[in-house]
């Protein structure tokens, strides 16, 4: 798909879909960065996502709910690399609460990562990278159909897909395409972790849970020259969970 020696941040890369990301892009020989709040959990994980393929791979620590951390990390790219050419905004938080025992910390934390922390990256995106470049923000289904308990992360991934039209529409004149996809139940820690799936309040059919790498292809596909028509799209990736609530 034409990612060969392309340099691609994804934040949350140590593990989960950033992981998978992460070897989607290697295969395509692309120079992987992992953005991660525990750089030692992303210089662990660069061993394998140097065997997938990678024609380079860096590790940088980075809280994303931190604009100085994001534009260090993004520094520390351009200096060893000299180009950025995709970002994927994919590091996340959940909090599970009713609305009743939130308060402003608990929705500042989860908006500070969700949702800032996306518009931390794109900004630099927009500053560093060339004509031809590419985001691609990981919302959720959540973001238009949700359960109780987890208000925050809901309206963040909503407004994550706002963030994506408004970007999509700046990004254009530079030629950078920014698109969210929206993924469903997918095999990782944080839906399995989930106190509402433990609990039975959230029903998970096995049928509709998909893998990390399923998510990744789509990822890649949106970040690749081959999706060069597509902007400010939210594309569903979900197993057709949501067409049967």
């Amino acid at each position: 798909m034409s990612l060969e020696n392309k340099v691609v941040i994804i934040t949350g890369g140590a593990g989960g879909i950033g992981l998978a990301v992460a070897r989607r892009f290697a295969a395509e020989h692309a120079r992987v960065v992992l953005a991660d709040l525990h750089v030692e959990k992303a210089q662990a994980a660069l061993e394998s996502v140097k065997q997938a393929g990678a024609a380079d791979v860096m590790a940088v620590g980075c809280d994303v709910s931190d604009e100085q951390q994001v534009e260090n990390a993004v520094r520390a790219v351009m200096q060893k690399f000299g180009q950025l050419d995709v970002v994927v905004n994919n590091a996340g938080l959940m909090t599970f609460k009713a609305i009743t025992d939130l308060n402003g910390d608990d929705w500042k934390r989860i908006l500070n990562v969700d949702l800032l922390g996306a518009f931390f990256m794109t900004k630099q995106a927009f500053l560093n990278m060339p004509q031809g470049g590419a985001v691609v923000n990981v919302s959720s289904v959540h973001a238009v159909e949700t359960e109780p308990m987890v208000a925050p992360y809901a309206a963040a991934k909503a407004a994550l897909l706002s963030l994506t039209r408004s970007a999509a529409l700046e990004g254009a004149p530079r030629k950078i395409r920014v698109n969210a996809i929206l993924p469903g139940a997918v095999d990782t820690p944080m839906l399995w972790d989930n106190p509402n799936v433990k609990a039975g309040i959230e029903k998970i059919n096995p049928a509709d849970v998909g893998k990390p790498e399923e998510i990744a292809e789509v990822i890649v596909f949106l970040a690749s020259p081959a999706a060069s028509f597509v902007q400010g799209a939210a594309v569903r990736v979900d197993g057709g969970r949501l067409s049967r609530l």
